[in-house]
């Protein structure tokens, strides 16, 4: 076999992909991920175990208790016989599923809390993965592919970049249950962009999916020269929950606090008996989730919905009450993709709009394109809710709400629309500069907005209508006279034709 080399994160990213697509057999790939990314995560363990023991004993050559000691302290442990290649040795095995099984628990149990319940997965499924003799097929693919690379050899943040690339791969081929685990990257940089985090922040997404959107806040406080930020996300779906463990690993976010639970019904994120308070709340929760427990939390022990309890078919304005309730007071921000229907649907949804506007801390509101998710059609909108417009905040006197209409900034596609980056800088420099573009972007008054009864449909109040050149009637008239003529000089020359040919008696 030959020597595993180190890759450049292009290489890397198409080597991995293929490695995973042609093993994949008829599983659906809102499946198959989970299998993959936690193959990809066990194989990275294991060239990390490997490349560290093979430091040790340069080091301390046959001192096996100075080696043990040393692994002990490192980020995971990995007892004997459970590393990808003590198993690879295995592959022709029967029972290989079973095998990756007790190799997995056995690594669980070793490093306590930290993996706890991480590799939750069964490789040895029948109902899921196939017959025995499908089922070990993929899974020496698997083997024999991953063999070829040695992922302890990435420079810097490599290996995450490719877990998040494969997650995005995988968000392509899932269709509409890629919105459990994935947003869009394009979509997720303006979100984080527009979020703007500072050095100290604490930052949440209480529906984190695989964690993408959290890495990529945290990278916008890493591009001002500072890694002094915390990470804390929960995630309902649990094969979700370990990919976001997985993936802050990955990025050396170690210290990131995840949480697995319904974030509407349990939050988990703790603090003192109360919801901890955040600098930072940024999320894409589920669109219109129609059961999200309403009925259950009318009296929410936190008082998130003290504004008025959403409606029980519809969750979006429940992710927005407990998005507020957690940003810390006077000074939180909330940046949120939400469908436009929450922009102005009345009732109860209404109600709740109404007393956010009172209270001075809705900021802007940023209509996207329609076809950028894979899970709908329709356009969305980003609202973000600032509350250091409260009295006593650093923005108490901005009382105008910013408006953009960018509907029509995109990049078609066959089967989905994009955002590029010319795009996100356009939306970016009109909330920073705010100040009114004709057809885009417009400030607000908030006496207009309750004059439209709190409504913010975005084209109330950013004019997009374009005029029709006027139509002069006259010169259509001659135009169309002018053809008829024509038309009847060409039916004459056609008679003609024909009857030379003999097809007119």
């Amino acid at each position: 076999m030959s020597q595993p080399v180190a890759y450049t994160q292009e290489d890397l990213n198409r080597i991995l992909w293929n490695a995973a697509d042609s093993s994949r057999m008829n599983i659906d790939a809102s499946i198959y991920k989970d299998y993959v990314l936690m193959f990809l995560f066990y194989k990275y363990m294991s060239d990390l175990h490997n490349s560290e023991l093979k430091k040790l004993k340069e080091r301390f050559g046959n001192r096996e208790d100075r080696i043990k000691m040393r692994l002990k302290q490192t980020r995971f442990v990995l007892p004997d016989g459970t590393s990808f290649h003590d198993l690879l040795t295995k592959k022709d095995e029967d029972n290989i599923g079973e095998l990756i099984n007790i190799a997995l628990h056995k690594i669980e149990d070793a490093n306590g809390e930290r993996l706890e319940g991480l590799f939750s997965i069964d490789f040895n499924s029948n109902s899921i993965l196939g017959r025995t003799d499908q089922r070990n097929k993929m899974l020496r693919h698997l083997f024999a592919d991953f063999a070829k690379i040695d992922l302890a050899m990435g420079d810097g943040d490599i290996i995450g970049n490719s877990y998040m690339y494969m997650i995005e791969r995988f968000g392509s081929d899932a269709g509409k249950k890629a919105g459990e685990f994935f947003t869009v990257k394009s979509v997720a940089s303006l979100l984080a962009k527009l979020a703007s985090p500072k050095p100290g922040w604490r930052i949440c997404d209480p529906a984190c999916g695989s964690g993408g959107l959290l890495l990529l806040a945290g990278e916008q406080v890493e591009k001002q020269g500072s890694k002094d930020y915390a990470l804390y996300g929960q995630e309902s779906i649990g094969s979700t929950y370990n990919l976001a463990r997985m993936n802050m690993f990955l990025h050396g976010k170690d210290s990131a606090r995840l949480e697995w639970g319904d974030t509407l019904n349990n939050p988990r994120l703790i603090e003192n008996d109360t919801l901890m308070k955040f600098d930072l709340v940024i999320a894409n929760p589920p669109f219109s989730l129609k059961k999200w427990g309403g009925e259950n939390i009318e009296n929410d022990p936190y008082n998130r919905f003290h504004r008025g309890m959403p409606p029980k078919t519809k969750g979006d304005y429940a992710f927005i009450s407990h998005m507020v309730e957690t940003a810390k007071s006077k000074e939180g921000k909330v940046v949120v993709v939400v469908p436009h229907g929450v922009l102005f649907r009345g009732a109860a949804e209404g109600r709740i709009r109404k007393h956010l506007l009172e209270e001075n801390i809705v900021d802007t509101v940023i209509g996207l394109p329609a076809g950028l998710f894979q899970t709908t059609g329709i356009p969305v909108a980003i609202l973000i809710i600032d509350r250091s417009r409260e009295p006593g905040g650093e923005n108490e006197n901005r009382k105008n709400v910013f408006f953009i209409e960018a509907s029509k900034e995109f990049r078609s596609g066959k089967a989905q629309n994009f955002l590029d980056e010319e795009h996100i800088s356009k939306i970016l420099n009109a909330v920073n500069k705010r100040k009114d573009i004709e057809k885009f972007a417009r400030d607000v008054t908030p006496e207009e907005i309750a004059e439209n009864d709190f409504n913010l449909n975005i084209t109330r109040y950013v004019d997009t209508f374009e005029e029709e050149e006027e139509i002069d009637i006259e010169a259509n008239l001659k135009e169309l006279e002018d053809i008829n003529k024509e038309i009847e000089e060409l039916e004459k020359e056609m008679q003609m034709h024909l009857k030379k040919l003999g097809f007119n008696k």
